[in-house]
C-alpha cells in the first residue's frame, strides 16, 4: 500500500482533496482546487507517483479532466463506486465536500484488498461507449415523438392539430437521421481497430446478437477486459438470480437484483427472445422449461443468462461460434 491516499470529492468546478497516511489514517493535508487541466496539472506535481494513490468517485464526464491527468502521469488511482460508498460508510451526520473527501480516502484505505486500480479506456473504446450513449438517447427521444405523433394523429380526428404533426414528423425524421449517422460512426470506428473489429465479428455470429447488443456489450467490458467472469458480468446486467431466505420464517422468491445495469438487460432480453425463435437449443431448452411450468419472463431470463456464457466464450477464445441442432 502506498504511503499516502488522496481522497478527492469532484464538482463541476472544483475539487476537494483530503489526504491521509494510509497507515495511521492522519490528515496530512486538505483542500480545494479548480477543476481545471492546467491546475490540476500543477497541483501533481507535488505528489510522487512511488508513494501517493489516489481515489475517486465515479461522476461521469465531471472527472474526466482528473482521470486524464492521473493516467498521463502515471499515477495509481482507484475508482469507487458512490452508492458503495454511501451503504458502507453506516450512520452519518452532516455533509459537505471536504468531508466527502475525507470519506473517501478512509474508504480506499479500509478497502484497500477489495480495490483494483483503474485503467482509462483506448481512445476508440471511450468514443464508442459515448456514441453507444448517445444513440440510447436518440431512440428514447425518437420513441416519445414516435408515441405522440400516434395521439395527435388521433386527435387530429376531432381538432386540427396538423400543424403539430407536420412538426412531430420531421423531428422523427431529423432523429431517425440522427441515429443511422451514430450507427455509421459506430461501424467506422470498430472497422478502424483491429481488436474491437476481431471482437465484433465473433460475437455477432451467435445467433441473437446483433449489432447492438455485440457493441454495448464492448464498451461495457472494455472489450472483455473489465470482467473476467461472465457470471460477473450476468450479476451486473441484472440477470443473476439471488435467494431471500433468513432463519425458518422468511422464504421469498429468488429474484433478480434490483441493482443493475437497465440498458444492457433490456437488449440481452430482447437479445434472448430472437435467440428462441432462431436457435434450436435455446427453443427447446425454453419449451421445455415452459412445459415444467417455469414463467414465461423468468425463462427468457435464463436464454440471455446462457447468451452472456456464449458472448464471453467466443470473445476469450479462436475459434468461431457453432450453431448446434439441439
Amino acid at each position: 500500500m502506498k504511503n499516502t491516499v488522496i481522497g478527492i470529492d469532484i464538482s463541476k468546478d472544483s475539487l476537494d482533496y483530503c489526504s491521509l497516511g494510509s497507515h495511521d489514517v492522519q490528515v496530512k493535508s486538505r483542500g480545494v482546487l479548480e477543476n481545471h487541466g492546467k491546475t490540476i496539472h500543477q497541483w501533481l506535481e507535488s505528489f510522487d507517483r512511488q508513494l501517493a494513490v489516489f481515489a475517486l468517485e465515479h461522476t461521469g464526464h465531471y472527472g474526466a479532466v482528473l482521470m486524464d491527468a492521473l493516467s498521463e502521469k502515471g499515477f495509481k488511482f482507484y475508482m469507487i463506486n458512490p452508492l458503495e460508498l454511501k451503504k458502507s460508510l453506516g450512520i452519518q451526520r452532516g455533509k459537505s465536500d471536504s468531508k466527502d473527501a475525507y470519506r473517501i480516502a478512509e474508504y480506499a484505505i479500509t478497502n484497500k484488498h477489495k480495490l483494483s486500480p483503474y485503467h482509462l479506456p483506448s481512445d476508440n473504446l471511450a468514443k464508442l461507449k459515448a456514441l453507444v450513449t448517445a444513440r440510447e438517447r436518440y431512440v428514447k427521444m425518437s420513441v416519445q415523438v414516435q408515441n405522440s405523433l400516434k395521439a395527435n394523429e388521433i386527435l387530429n380526428k376531432t381538432i386540427d392539430v396538423r400543424m403539430l404533426i407536420k412538426e412531430e414528423k420531421k423531428q422523427y425524421r431529423s432523429l431517425q437521421r440522427s441515429i443511422a449517422n451514430i450507427e455509421a460512426e459506430m461501424q467506422r470506428i470498430i472497422k478502424s481497430d483491429q481488436e474491437l473489429k476481431k471482437s465484433y465479428a465473433k460475437v455477432t455470429a451467435i445467433i441473437g446478437v446483433g449489432p447492438v447488443i455485440a457493441t454495448k456489450c464492448i464498451t461495457e467490458t472494455a472489450n472483455f477486459t473489465r470482467f473476467q467472469d461472465p457470471r460477473k458480468f450476468s450479476c451486473h446486467c441484472g440477470l443473476a438470480p439471488f435467494p431471500y431466505r433468513s432463519g425458518s420464517s422468511i422464504r421469498g422468491r429468488t429474484r433478480t437484483h434490483y441493482l443493475r445495469d437497465r440498458s444492457m438487460k433490456a437488449v440481452l432480453t430482447k437479445g434472448a427472445l430472437t435467440a428462441v425463435q432462431h436457435d434450436p437449443q435455446l427453443k427447446n431448452y425454453y419449451e421445455r422449461k415452459i412445459s415444467e411450468g417455469k414463467h414465461h419472463m423468468s425463462v427468457v431470463n435464463a436464454v440471455a443468462n446462457k447468451l452472456v456464457l456464449r458472448i464471453f466464450a467466443i470473445a476469450k477464445r479462436e475459434e468461431p461460434f457453432v450453431k448446434l441442432s439441439n
